[in-house]
């Protein structure tokens, strides 16, 4: 039995489902009971390869052969939700977590929370990263960059920049992605001052924004008749940015060009 399990749980970590899936069944056609354990790489398994409706039929079949779903079988289950972007489902296994007296893991809440950021449900993604405080949990950058790309899903660009800033306060740095959230907020929302603004942040924290982040920017202040100039006539376009990123001398100048806009990019 342990060796099917060992067998299982190779396969999750290398990403194959089907193979973790069939030697499941395999148990049972050796009269064998499966264990939490092997359920549990099976449901891992099934959702690494986006197959949550098969990891959720798994999970229904755990419980229906009695065996009591712990932690590690129902934070597979939500993670693999999240990635089929089974918003609702995942709550559903969240709340079965917790009815069950079982405390959820930072990287369970943090998939609830990216589950909720995929289907559009930024006031859920807030409430459970709040919750998380709540519980004298500490959110991870994961947890609040989902946050903050809930929020900009939701036109809630005020929301967003302030859950970068929150970000500050708990001593937790935003990455790339946090601002790349941000500033896809702001732009939605067609607030280029903003936009901007955490843009030049990031370069200040010598971060490396992509070409899309800096296309997003350059795009929304084009649309409010701000265009970006590196030097005497040096217009920047979203189609030249491609292969500037990293390009210190384009950030520099970029920099600059934010400073004579009067906007600040040493805070959010």
């Amino acid at each position: 039995m342990s060796s099917y399990s060992a067998w299982i749980s190779a396969c999750e970590k290398r990403g194959w489902w089907q193979q973790a899936l069939s030697l499941v069944m395999k148990i049972w056609d050796a009269r064998l009971e499966p264990s939490i354990i092997s359920y549990s790489a099976g449901i891992s398994a099934c959702g690494k390869g986006t197959q949550w409706q098969q990891a959720l039929s798994l999970f229904t079949e755990m419980v229906e052969v009695k065996l009591e779903a712990d932690t590690i079988g129902l934070s597979a289950g939500i993670s693999a939700c999240e990635k089929g972007e089974q918003w609702q489902r995942a709550l559903l296994l969240l709340c079965e977590m917790l009815a069950a007296k079982l405390e959820p893991t930072v990287i369970t809440l943090n998939a609830a929370i990216s589950a909720c950021e995929k289907g559009g449900q930024w006031q859920r993604a807030v409430a459970l990263l709040s919750g998380m405080w709540e519980a004298k949990m500490e959110p991870t950058v994961i947890s609040y960059s989902a946050g903050i790309s809930a929020c900009g899903k939701g036109d809630q660009w005020q929301r967003a920049v302030a859950l970068l800033s929150e970000m500050w306060g708990t001593k937790l740095e935003p990455n790339v992605v946090s601002y790349s959230a941000g500033v896809s907020a702001c732009e939605k929302s067609n607030q280029w001052q903003q936009a901007l603004s955490l843009l030049g942040h990031s370069l200040q924290l010598q971060l490396e924004p992509d070409a899309n982040m800096y296309s997003n920017v350059i795009g929304i202040c084009e649309r409010n008749g701000q265009v970006p100039r590196m030097g005497a006539g040096d217009v920047l376009a979203p189609g030249s940015l491609v292969g500037e990123a990293g390009n210190s001398k384009f950030q520099s100048g970029l920099i600059v060009w934010i400073r004579r806009t009067g906007l600040s990019v040493g805070t959010i």
